[in-house]
């Protein structure tokens, strides 16, 4: 086989593996998530959670802490929840489901992000690690933005799935007190968020 006919054989390859993760990709938006969409009875999905993500951070990117690259930040949270079409979505408040959340997660990486040719493999990899560890201005954003999410659509369904669970107000400061890591600003409003609803009795005190 000749050079030329290597390199079309190996690029269509390439395109066959990036399909194919494109197509896997499609079962995140069978994951459903415990928060309820604002206006729809409904659950959220993963590929709906993800993408509203994005948006928040393209709208609110002015109040990152650190000079942050968007672009950067937006790959992290569009990657970031990838691993839950095998690892499923873990509730913030389930204490039982968070011990082998990380294992389950790691494997699902390993998986999902493995069916990419190689470099886009280590690159996604490396991405979704990156959002995890939250080490950077971009992860620290991105976190920020992925705790506040689901606070706003809790405070706007009525308490959503803080009402449906019995959540308490210290068990969403534990949860949503890394915003401040991304931003100071988001975090008093987000503060303010959490004591109004402690006052409308949709957290309990």
């Amino acid at each position: 086989m000749d050079a030329s006919a290597l390199t079309n054989l190996q690029a269509a390859q390439r395109l066959q593996q990036q399909l194919h993760f494109i197509l896997e990709i499609d079962r995140l938006k069978a994951v459903l998530r415990q928060t309820r969409l604002m206006g729809v009875a409904r659950r959220e999905n993963s590929a709906e959670h993800s993408w509203h993500l994005v948006m928040l951070i393209l709208v609110l990117a002015e109040y990152a802490n650190e000079p942050t690259d968007i672009l950067h930040t937006i790959k992290l949270a569009a990657l970031h929840d990838i691993v839950e079409i095998d690892a499923g979505d873990t509730f913030a408040y389930d204490a039982a489901g968070a011990v082998d959340k990380n294992e389950r997660e790691e494997r699902a990486a390993t998986r999902i992000f493995g069916l990419l040719p190689e470099d886009q493999a280590h690159e996604f990899y490396a991405l979704w690690h990156e959002f995890e560890a939250r080490a950077t201005p971009e992860a620290r954003l991105a976190n920020a933005a992925d705790r506040l999410m689901p606070m706003l659509h809790n405070y706007f369904t009525d308490g959503g799935t803080w009402v449906e669970h019995g959540v308490t107000r210290q068990q969403v400061m534990g949860r949503v007190q890394t915003i401040d890591d991304g931003s100071h600003t988001l975090w008093d409003f987000v503060q303010s968020l959490i004591d109004d609803a402690v006052a409308q009795g949709m957290l309990a005190p």
